[in-house]
């Protein structure tokens, strides 16, 4: 699906990621984890080719960067962000804005039938958001707009799908709900990255996960591994406790006061 080798991008001689050697083969789903600072955003786009390596090599979806069309390649690649949401038409249904996904554009620019329209709404019955079909995309909530910008994503069947934190901003009872949809999106058999913060948001499907600390690679791995209590307290550099939570999730939390 994708491969980076060797990948360094630098901004005003900082560098924000380093040598990164990452490779994800079809099929598969992975978690990926850091905290704030520790260039996910930066690789994101580096991924969707809103940013090129400043050394190293690219290929994602066999296309090989400097050797491709971008802007056909993410037609490919399903990116949800809350980015986005700052930045689509907030006057447009939800149906409109999942339409939207299919040519990978922020509003309706390019002809679509009425069967376009249908799968849309499709799209959004299936993630259980029926309800949401002609509302303004303003008047819907942060959990509702998160199920919608899923859908848009799903809108070009996409081969990549790329979930960037996607719970952020959302309450206990939303979160489940939306963990639920992406647990039946990750039963099929598309390629997926979750992005995330908090490891008790990693469903037991992504069975991989990469850590990335200080715009580096600290491991990469079988979840289970990755999640162990040795490997979380070197990577946090703080010892911590894990607990066992919903649906064989694993939730950390410092062993003591953090006081600073």
């Amino acid at each position: 699906m994708f491969e980076f080798q060797q990948v360094t991008f630098t901004r005003e001689e900082k560098q924000i990621i380093r040598n990164i050697n990452w490779a994800v083969q079809t099929g598969e789903r992975w978690a990926m984890l850091g905290l704030n600072g520790a260039g996910k955003t930066t690789l994101l786009k580096l991924l969707n080719g809103y940013i090129w390596p400043s050394s190293g090599r690219l290929q994602v979806l066999g296309q090989w960067f400097g050797q491709t069309s971008l802007p056909e390649l993410r037609k490919s690649i399903g990116w949800v962000s809350s980015a986005l949401q700052y930045q689509l038409k907030e006057y447009e249904t939800a149906e409109q804005i999942v339409l939207s996904g299919k040519y990978a554009s922020i509003g309706l620019y390019q002809p679509f039938t009425e069967a376009d329209i249908h799968q849309a709404k499709e799209l959004l019955l299936s993630a259980h958001g029926g309800s949401l079909i002609g509302k303004v995309y303003a008047t819907l909530s942060q959990g509702e707009r998160q199920l919608v910008l899923i859908a848009r994503a799903l809108m070009a069947d996409p081969k990549l799908l790329i979930l960037d934190e996607p719970c952020s901003g959302l309450d206990l009872f939303a979160r489940e709900k939306l963990l639920y949809q992406v647990e039946q999106i990750a039963a099929s058999d598309k390629t997926i990255l979750f992005v995330t913060h908090h490891t008790e948001e990693i469903l037991p499907q992504f069975t991989k996960t990469v850590l990335l600390k200080d715009g580096e690679i600290f491991a990469k791995g079988a979840t289970r591994e990755m999640l162990s209590v040795k490997n979380m307290e070197s990577f946090y550099e703080h010892p911590i406790e894990i607990f066992q939570v919903a649906n064989n999730r694993i939730a950390i939390y410092p062993r003591e006061s953090y006081n600073g």
